[in-house]
């Protein structure tokens, strides 16, 4: 069976295969271009059971009858792929460019595609990517990591590491959501993009390794009280530095990284070390970290005063709004998939806050005017995607599907109303806005706007 095949109820469209009439549509903001397929199970019913077919439902579904050729032949030898791959089955599932977002490709994005993955863990082959100058894949044997002090006070003993150094020491692994300040971006005046994974597909979420930053610092007899930033610089051409106030750091969660789900980075994901600074925009996880200074006041860099700031309604600028506040999304069913039938769905989408770990998610079917709590799948943790799940029954009328998030803080993820009210429709970076999708009675879903 292809992609694209027909089996029984359920159909798999290749969701990610863009034409190049397509890719021109993305580039207009249209909405259609994608149309993946979604389960629909039996009308009405919402147990499991309901989902299977009689034994003999239909011509030519006696497969389960049959020997089939795998089950009558022998398969390819261990390590015909060295490094696995996906099934070819599953070669739809990708991330994706957004045609003319950036005039050189070295400096764009790639974007994850949530539509199609589950539970909170993204592969490393589907993780979003973000560059300024494009990425390296660096001889780790070469690269060198420095601490040093603004002042000499600040640093007793600055220091040279190369990464056997740093991979000597005692590791942690913690898992943690990373988002660019501007995912969602695109929709700050009106709706954009028509699917999940341009409007919020630059977020993704992995198990990281490596060692905390405060160790470091201490190995270096830095004065940790003197201190108020650290100044992580990359090694990339863009000349990547970012001010990172002391106290995420004293609170032992920013990290000196070399591993990512449980190997070695990505050299687009900043392979042999970058920073992780959880629930702090991505753009502060500084890749192919080289440095970090120790010193008492912000640094201004090109890269937080005049770029990843926030544009106010009067015109002025916010600066250093570093954190990813409470947010989240349906993933599926979402814009570009269509329904089949009616009946039994499970909606399902993800949340996430960078203050801390999620206690809520609520989900309306009616653009906002009545919700349902959704449960919250196992683990919950701190600065870490929460996957969501919800059951629905659709009647075949046309629905809003919204889901709005709550943290442990008490915060509650805004209206595009309540959030415009405050920041205007100007900005770039941190819409944690609810996000709607449109179901219409044919069952086609599409990206619109409720305030």
């Amino acid at each position: 069976m292809d992609a694209g095949a027909s089996n029984g109820r359920l159909r798999r469209a290749p969701e990610n295969f863009l034409t190049a009439e397509q890719i021109a549509l993305v580039g207009k903001g249209r909405r259609d271009f994608l149309r993946s397929t979604f389960l629909a199970a039996a009308a009405g019913v919402a147990g499991a059971a309901a989902l299977g077919r009689p034994a003999a439902a239909a011509e030519g579904d006696d497969a389960i009858l049959k020997p089939q050729p795998w089950a009558t032949s022998l398969g390819q030898p261990v390590a015909a792929n060295p490094y696995g791959v996906p099934s070819k089955y599953e070669r739809a599932l990708a991330r994706r460019q957004s045609p003319g977002l950036t005039q050189v490709a070295a400096a764009s994005v790639s974007f994850a595609p949530l539509q199609g993955m589950f539970g909170i863990i993204t592969p490393s082959g589907l993780h979003f990517e973000r560059h300024h100058q494009g990425w390296y894949d660096i001889d780790p044997a070469k690269h060198r990591f420095m601490v040093n002090g603004a002042r000499p006070e600040f640093v007793k003993t600055p220091k040279v590491y190369t990464l056997d150094d740093i991979m000597r020491l005692p590791p942690v692994s913690r898992m943690h959501f990373i988002e660019c300040g501007a995912n969602t971006g695109m929709e700050w005046g009106n709706v954009a993009v028509p699917t999940v994974q341009y409007s919020h597909g630059m977020l993704s979420c992995s198990e990281f390794t490596g060692v905390p930053l405060r160790t470091l610092l201490e190995d270096c007899g830095a004065d940790l009280k003197a201190a108020k930033y650290v100044l992580a610089e990359g090694g990339d051409g863009s000349a990547m530095t970012r001010t990172i106030p002391i106290e995420l750091v004293l609170s032992g969660e920013v990290m000196v990284a070399y591993g990512q789900n449980g190997e070695m980075l990505r050299p687009e994901n900043g392979y042999p070390l970058r920073l992780v600074v959880p629930g702090v925009q991505g753009v502060s996880w500084v890749k192919w970290l080289r440095r970090v200074e120790v010193g008492d006041k912000p640094y201004a860099t090109k890269d937080e005063a005049v770029h990843y700031i926030d544009l106010m309604p009067d015109g002025q600028h916010r600066q250093y709004t570093s954190i990813q506040e409470c947010k989240s999304v349906i993933t599926s069913p979402s814009g570009g998939q269509m329904l089949l039938d009616k009946g039994y769905f499970n909606v399902s989408g993800l949340a996430w806050s960078g203050r801390g770990k999620i206690s809520r998610v609520d989900v309306s079917f009616d653009g906002g005017v009545n919700w349902v709590e959704a449960t919250l799948q196992t683990p919950i943790l701190s600065k870490c995607l929460t996957r969501f799940n919800v059951p629905w029954n659709w009647d075949g009328r046309p629905a809003v599907l919204q889901s709005r998030a709550m943290d442990e803080t008490g915060f509650v993820q805004p209206s595009y109303g309540q959030l415009r009210a405050v920041r205007g429709t100007r900005s770039i970076y941190h819409n944690n806005a609810i996000q709607s999708w449109k179901v219409a009675d044919s069952g086609e879903i599409s990206n619109v706007q409720i305030l």
